[in-house]
């Protein structure tokens, strides 16, 4: 029996997927717990059109992403610090730090998509990833000043 997963099944297929399978295991455990449903014209057209939906969605995502990465490098981003001796910074700067720095300025990103290659801990221009999608990376410049 043809069956489309609705969700990923260990060793069987990942979501979406259109598996053969004997119809004892598609109807008493793939079809009964809502992991799978029967694969007809009709449900092959419904899949068909998700797959569409979800495509033009990641679309249009993609290009708000590229429109923040534009306002993203067009910035520098200063950060005052404190300095000891010889103008060493006092510890390191965290991406939380960067991400409140950018949301005073009406850039929202979530601290676990900035990426900090070597530890800011000195004064200077320092370049810092933003990964905002799996396609689109953003270089940030953070500025550290007295």
């Amino acid at each position: 029996m043809k069956v489309i997963l609705l969700q990923d099944v260990k060793k069987q297929g990942k979501k979406d997927d259109i598996i053969e399978v004997s119809d004892g295991y598609a109807n008493n455990f793939l079809i009964k717990n809502k992991l799978a449903v029967m694969y007809t014209k009709k449900s092959s057209e419904i899949l068909d059109n998700e797959l569409k939906d979800r495509a033009l969605k990641e679309e249009e995502f993609i290009k708000e992403c590229e429109a923040l990465k534009k306002k993203i490098e067009a910035i520098t981003l200063k950060i005052k610090v404190k300095t000891g001796a010889n103008d060493k910074v006092f510890g390191n700067i965290s991406s939380k730090q960067i991400c409140e720095e950018l949301k005073k300025i009406n850039i929202n990103v979530d601290k676990k998509l900035i990426n900090i290659n070597e530890g800011i801990n000195s004064l200077g221009v320092h370049n810092v990833d933003i990964n905002l999608h799996k396609k689109v990376c953003a270089k940030l410049k953070v500025m550290l000043e007295k």
